[in-house]
């Protein structure tokens, strides 16, 4: 269905410069849109393609407000990216089928579990004794929310997510397919016998316990605490295949890209990034406001807010050690050895 700019407009706020009755059918980028596709650019890089675009309306920040309306209409917002985050928002829900409240009849909902009238539970989903689903909150075909667990109000688990035992999520959250919520954490104590070497397990006792605003990615596992809780805050961003280990808490309004690992007990600040791939080693602090770029390894604590990198090639252990704290004197080395030039 096609919608009016005007209507946008005034959704997005902003400047409107153009035809407030043009009609809009889709979202699309610059290069391939049409004179029915909104568009947008926050990245003044890829301004050339601005003048090109067939697109019917362009949403830009101020700085591009000339440049836009030269070639048609444009709107022009203070932070474009985020208007045109909350124009896909506006633009999925419009299209989106609304689950309907209850309960499928081939879920499985075990007595003494708790299910609001206004929540959705679909096809072959389970609900174990205890648990209880919120107002308003949609458990996905197949999932399994385990004894004891919390589904908040609104929140939506897609097919196949599972919620451990005493785990619980927050209201509004969103937790994509395959995604394991309350697996054991890692842990195993060597032992010995007349047989030889081997791990015995520690049993993990705590949960997961998770904010209001959460989005986890697919296949994304979190693991239960050994003895407390491990611990998301309110509104933590994971993308797919994301790995929580054991204890580990994360700041709010953290967020971090595929395959990143947070290993056992490390403790995330508030408003904290990691590229994809990086890695936090255990029982490792990280302060508030730090970003981490993409397959760095963070092996020590970090106390000062700011964007940190590194990759560095493997080796034995020790001479990797020693590889590194040269690596680390670098910078001093270079200033010594400027100084003995400037004497010679």
């Amino acid at each position: 269905m096609a919608v009016r700019l005007g209507d946008l407009g005034a959704l997005l706020g902003g400047e409107l410069i153009g035809d407030a009755d043009t009609a809009i059918l889709r979202i699309g980028p610059l290069e391939s849109a049409d004179a029915q596709t909104i568009s947008f650019l926050s990245n003044p890089r890829y301004q050339p393609q601005l003048a090109a675009s067939k697109a019917a309306c362009v949403i830009v920040g101020p700085a591009l407000r000339e440049a836009a309306a030269a070639r048609g209409a444009a709107l022009v917002c203070a932070d474009p990216y985020l208007a045109f985050a909350k124009l896909t928002q506006w633009w999925a829900a419009r299209q989106r089928r609304a689950p309907v409240a209850g309960v499928h009849p081939s879920a499985v909902v075990e007595e003494g579990a708790r299910v609001h009238p206004g929540a959705s539970v679909a096809a072959l989903a389970f609900v174990a004794a205890g648990a209880e689903v919120a107002a308003g909150a949609v458990v996905g075909a197949q999932c399994h929310i385990g004894p004891d667990a919390f589904v908040g109000t609104g929140t939506w688990l897609k097919p196949r997510v599972v919620l451990g035992e005493a785990c619980r999520i927050g209201a509004r959250g969103i937790v994509h397919s395959g995604a394991v919520i309350g697996a054991d954490g890692f842990g195993f104590a060597p032992a010995r016998n007349e047989a030889g070497a081997y791990w015995e397990k520690i049993e993990q006792l705590g949960g997961v316990l998770i904010g209001d605003d959460v989005e986890i990615g697919a296949n994304t596992c979190i693991d239960r605490g050994a003895l407390e809780d491990t611990v998301l805050e309110d509104g933590v961003k994971l993308d797919n295949l994301v790995q929580i280990g054991h204890n580990v808490r994360i700041g709010a309004h953290s967020a971090f890209a595929g395959c990143v690992g947070v290993a056992g007990s490390a403790r995330i600040g508030r408003h904290c990034t990691a590229g994809g791939g990086a890695i936090i080693l255990g029982h490792l602090e990280v302060c508030d406001h730090v970003h981490i770029t993409a397959a760095t390894v963070i092996s020590r604590s970090i106390h000062k807010p700011g964007q940190y990198s590194g990759m560095f090639p493997f080796d034995d252990n020790a001479s990797w050690e020693k590889n590194a704290a040269t690596l680390r004197q670098l910078h001093t080395l270079r200033d010594r050895l400027r100084a003995l030039e400037k004497k010679n």
